[in-house]
């Protein structure tokens, strides 16, 4: 027999729906990173919740207004396609100075240089190496990179996080795929960014929280690092925030996770979840 809709609904945005006290499996709409619903008068209300699927990667914006008991999923392969290919997109702009052309072209300036610098023959570090991170390292392979991949739990092939500090020198990229946690926050912090070498590029489509931000902002003045940030923080970025016009940093306003590939896989992954809800089988993607 087919579930009733009260039994599992999704709260997008304004007044919660009627029977809410009902609902078992909650669905946060994937803005409230962004534009935040207030979770924390929302969940209280749902006195029969027993799982909550977000449709994002991280559930940190989620998880400290999950109760105890409550079976926490994320939304792990959703955001495979469009993140790392975002990646890849802000790797090769930054490297082949795209920037730097656009810029020049509406001035009709031809800056012609045949020396410029490659991603082919580059160490790429990916630092949290999980399913978007597997995704990128597929995206990588034709480019003719080394690829480094580092992970909290080593396993073969995947570097554990104890050797980052021998690891980070020899890095020409960095790519920051982590989620934020306790331990994660400002993660790249002064020291981290001391260890990479002379004009490695820092790649950031993780969470903005990972990087203290000061920090990078000195090593981008100085010109010594380059940086592709798809997040930051604060975020959104202050139009007076000096990351703007920093010399080698390129931004864009968190969209890596944000393209057509992502709709129809977060449909697939919601549908299967409720599938197995109603089964009362294992749920997928269990954080908590």
């Amino acid at each position: 027999m087919r579930p009733s809709r009260s039994k599992y609904d999704t709260y997008v945005s304004g007044e919660p729906p009627a029977g809410i006290e009902r609902v078992e499996l909650y669905v946060p709409a994937y803005d409230t990173l962004s534009t935040p619903i207030d979770l924390g008068a929302i969940v209280p209300q749902m006195r029969s919740l027993r799982a909550v699927q977000t449709l994002t990667a991280g559930t940190e914006h989620v998880a400290p207004h999950v109760p105890d008991g409550v079976t926490l999923c994320n939304a792990r392969g959703v955001h495979d396609a469009a993140t790392s290919e975002m990646a890849m997109a802000l790797m090769l702009a930054s490297i082949r100075r795209i920037p730097e052309f656009v810029r020049a072209q509406p001035t009709h300036e031809w800056r012609h240089d045949t020396s410029g610098p490659a991603l082919a023959d580059s160490r790429v570090l990916i630092l949290g190496y999980g399913s978007i991170g597997e995704a990128l390292a597929r995206r990588l392979e034709p480019f003719e990179c080394d690829v480094v991949k580092v992970a909290r739990t080593a396993r073969d092939g995947v570097r554990p996080m104890s050797e980052l500090p021998a690891l980070l020198p020899t890095a020409d990229v960095v790519v920051l795929l982590v989620p934020l946690t306790a331990e994660t926050r400002h993660l790249v912090d002064a020291g981290f960014l001391a260890r990479m070498r002379d004009g490695a590029l820092l790649v950031n489509v993780a969470r903005g929280g990972v990087v203290d931000s000061d920090a990078l902002l000195a090593e981008t003045r100085s010109g010594r690092l380059l940086a592709a940030l798809d997040v930051t923080e604060p975020e959104p970025l202050p139009a007076g925030h000096g990351l703007w016009d920093s010399p080698g940093v390129l931004v864009s306003p968190h969209v890596a996770g944000g393209s057509t590939a992502m709709v129809p896989r977060m449909h697939a992954l919601v549908r299967a979840q409720l599938a197995r809800f109603a089964a009362g089988d294992d749920l997928l993607n269990v954080v908590r």
